[in-house]
């Protein structure tokens, strides 16, 4: 039997999703936007600057064995190391202690560990601390997801996430450009790679005062029993959505029953554990297409025999594609199921795949790469919203951290498994195992994944 205070939260929910999508509601995902931006800078500029970090000296392109920690494998193994905790071991903390709260914390955390590799020599120093980096970068994503979905009415919910990706998208053909400029120079006798590290740095904690204007999150404050603060939190939002259509909101419709879960055990009852069996599968698998491509674009360049300056020009060029994903995503994120959207561009992935992995011409390798970008984090930005719709308010961030972190798991052995076939198949290698992957990606969605288009999070977690 519901307590009075989960009908307080369920009329929260209620209020919330009936909000309509003014400028009001768009700022605030505007403002979790910018969280995105500075996430994927940290994350994805690895591809770019891997070649800085060989030219240096710190690293080398691949080592003799499958798991050498002087390569640039272990780099991306040390960033992935660190997500997996941040996102398995740490998806809590938000839960426990609001997404404001964790959502700030986290990127002054990155932001100081990203300060220290940037002054790194030896490729322990600089695996250590993008490790170290890697924690915040995994809990930070936890909690925008998070916090995306609850501020977020459900009739724009895949919109909202379609523009948070779009926008953070812009961080690839951003770290790529510059990685372009600045990679193969050393300005004022400082690696190129060094300043392309400490340009997001700089920017993340400019935006750190930007986002101290969000509001918690109304849902998890009334979950959590502070029903008062969510109604006054929400009752300014209201008043401003109000004037910006200048009439009286919509009506509040029958509230949907909230169900009070807080444990990781929670992951696992029904229906709860067909979802998250499924969820940690695709994410095992799925981070074999994403990174087995987005973290290696230079590096398989090169290894078709396109040198390092015309590899970081083509990087760059193909990087422009990256928010083209989403941008797609917001005319049809609420029109099409997220489970569909994601079968179909697995199938673009295979096929694009294969095709770049013959190409050496440089307009061939840009379009297939395009294709490849686009299809990519069109799947990316569905998951994304897709796994906060399948578990309930109260282990939200737990739960997507948990499945999620199975990603960021597996992207630490496929690093070194990508190195392999690369040092012994060449792209092609790489780019059969891939699509292999891919293929696995349809039939796990494909046969075990829900539907979640325009339904209420309180419904789905019934």
């Amino acid at each position: 039997m519901a307590t009075a205070d989960h009908m307080d939260a369920s009329l929260i929910s209620a209020r919330l999703d009936r909000l309509p999508a003014t400028r009001t509601i768009w700022i605030m995902i505007l403002m979790l936007s910018l969280g995105q931006f500075f996430e994927l800078y940290e994350q994805l500029l690895t591809s770019y600057i891997a070649p800085g970090l060989v030219r240096s000296g710190i690293l080398s392109a691949t080592t003799p064995g499958l798991f050498g920690t002087q390569g640039i494998a272990s780099f991306i193994a040390a960033l992935f190391s660190g997500l997996t905790i941040g996102t398995m071991a740490c998806g809590f903390v938000a839960d426990k202690y609001g997404r404001r709260t964790i959502f700030t914390f986290s990127l002054l955390w990155y932001a100081a560990a990203s300060a220290m590799m940037a002054f790194q020599t030896t490729a322990f120093g600089l695996n250590f601390w993008r490790f170290i980096s890697g924690i915040g970068l995994g809990v930070e994503m936890m909690t925008i997801g998070a916090y995306l979905a609850e501020l977020s009415p459900k009739h724009i919910r895949g919109r909202a996430f379609a523009v948070a990706l779009a926008i953070g998208f812009l961080a690839t053909p951003a770290a790529a450009f510059f990685s372009y400029l600045l990679v193969p120079n050393a300005p004022y006798g400082i690696d190129g790679w060094r300043w392309v590290v400490g340009i997001g740095v700089l920017s993340a904690v400019a935006v750190w005062w930007l986002r101290l204007r969000l509001p918690e999150s109304p849902r998890w404050l009334a979950q959590k029993g502070r029903v008062a603060e969510a109604d006054a939190i929400l009752t300014r939002i209201e008043a401003q959505v109000a004037k910006d259509i200048g009439q009286a909101l919509p009506p509040i419709p029958a509230p949907e029953p909230i169900i009070a879960r807080a444990s990781f055990k929670d992951m696992w009852v029904a229906p709860y554990g067909k979802r998250t069996l499924m969820l940690t599968m695709f994410h095992v698998i799925q981070s074999i297409g994403y990174y087995g491509f987005a973290n290696w674009v230079p590096t398989l360049l090169i290894s078709q025999g396109i040198a390092v300056t015309s590899s970081l020009l083509y990087g760059t060029i193909i990087a422009l594609a990256a928010p083209l994903g989403p941008l797609i995503g917001i005319f049809v994120a609420d029109k099409f199921e997220r489970k569909h959207v994601i079968v179909v561009m697995a199938g673009v992935n295979i096929v694009c795949g294969l095709i770049f992995s013959q190409m050496t011409h440089a307009g061939g390798v840009i379009v297939m790469g395009v294709l490849l970008t686009i299809a990519g984090n069109m799947i990316a930005y569905t998951f994304l919203v897709y796994q906060q719709e399948l578990f309930p308010t109260g282990i939200r961030a737990r739960a997507s951290g948990f499945v999620y972190s199975w990603s960021r798991a597996s992207t630490v052995f496929n690093s070194f498994v990508i190195a392999f076939f690369l040092n012994h198949y060449g792209t092609t290698g790489v780019f059969l195992f891939i699509a292999a992957a891919m293929v696995a990606v349809m039939l796990i969605i494909g046969i075990m994944g829900e539907r979640t288009r325009n339904i209420s999070l309180e419904k789905l977690s019934g």
